[in-house]
């Protein structure tokens, strides 16, 4: 078993380099220092009883799940934010837009022409019967994660399973979501 001492040290020893290797990897400063956070803290919580000749390959490993769920994470907001961009009002400084907002049908009807308003109910109305087929847990798992932004464990301890299992029925759900839509003529 490991002393804190020996868990902080081993921290303060890897942080550079870990930074080197995220920043590499995602090319983003802001996202690599969230990757390396997040590994160190779920290194500290969950494996600081391990003895200290462990901490190296458990960090590794850790790192290296935090770079590809973050890969996993842009993937789908990448996938959903080209969907949506179809829907934006053309504000492009407008950081507290809600693309929910826009599709709702009792939005501000007065600001494009009606056959624009059609069209988005139509599709609005595809997204959410597209949602309502999905199975319950892959539909809480999406509903969660993509449109309340919860991170995997949040949604875990909401949803009572692993994290594993939100990984899971979240990429269930994106597959389906994107070929059930993309038979619809809505390009993700």
């Amino acid at each position: 078993m490991a002393k804190p001492q020996e868990l902080s040290d081993f921290l303060a020893q890897v942080e550079r380099r870990a930074f080197k290797q995220a920043a590499y990897a995602v090319r983003d400063d802001h996202a690599a220092l969230d990757i390396v956070q997040d590994a160190m803290l779920k290194l500290s919580e969950k494996y600081s009883d391990r003895p200290a000749e462990e901490f190296p390959m458990l960090f590794q490993r850790i790192l290296q799940n935090a770079t590809h769920d973050y890969f996993r994470r842009q993937k789908v907001r990448n996938l959903w934010t080209t969907l949506f961009s179809s829907f934006s009002s053309g504000q492009e400084d407008d950081d507290e837009h809600d693309v929910l907002e826009t599709l709702s049908p009792h939005g501000d009807e007065g600001r494009n022409d009606p056959s624009m308003e059609v069209e988005r109910s139509e599709t609005l109305k595809q997204i959410e019967a597209a949602l309502q087929k999905l199975p319950q847990r892959q539909r809480e798992a999406f509903v969660l994660r993509y449109w309340e932004d919860m991170d995997v464990a949040e949604t875990a301890a909401v949803m009572g399973c692993s994290e594993g299992s939100v990984k899971t029925h979240c990429s269930r759900a994106v597959h389906t979501l994107a070929a059930v839509l993309g038979k619809k003529g809505i390009g993700l």
